[in-house]
């Protein structure tokens, strides 16, 4: 039987401090907004990969040990991310994730094996399976435990 693998989408396999970086510098964009970049409509639709995330998650498909999922959390206040971060998903990863994709704001409430998320808010420190805490931890200025896709593959592999 395969482990079940929940993988979240922005600062895992999205980049999405990439687009705050492209954004603060257009002035079509209000101050209230580059407060709440995640307000911004179609912020989510083209996001950069995270490096290595295509590339990892292909592998750990590949390997027949996982059914993968997607895990993310939308701007409840902004209903058009949540349709934007399902095309992204399709345009990057094509049939990998159809109808594999969760939308919630309790991760704590998924079933499976493992997580694989960059912070612990919406319910992933409260996770029942395996947390990896992947990437950059804004709150504590530093690298989580699995700081890049490299180290995940590690683990999983």
């Amino acid at each position: 039987m395969k482990k079940i693998v929940f993988v979240d989408m922005d600062g895992v396999i999205a980049d999405f401090s990439a687009a705050l970086i492209n954004i603060k510098n257009d002035p079509d964009i209000s101050e209230q907004l580059l407060a709440q970049p995640d307000l911004i409509e179609g912020i989510f639709e083209k996001l950069p990969l995270i490096s290595g995330a295509k590339q990892a998650i292909n592998k750990l498909h590949l390997s027949n040990k996982y059914d993968l999922f997607i895990a993310t959390t939308a701007p409840w206040n902004n209903p058009g991310s949540w349709r934007d971060k399902r095309l992204w998903i399709e345009q990057n990863f094509g049939d990998l994730f159809k109808k594999k994709m969760f939308v919630t704001h309790r991760k704590d409430l998924l079933n499976g094996h493992y997580l694989i998320d960059d912070r612990l808010a919406n319910g992933a420190g409260k996770f029942q399976g395996n947390l990896i805490q992947f990437g950059w931890n804004y709150e504590l200025g530093q690298w989580n435990e699995y700081p890049n896709w490299e180290s995940v593959l590690a683990l999983l592999l």
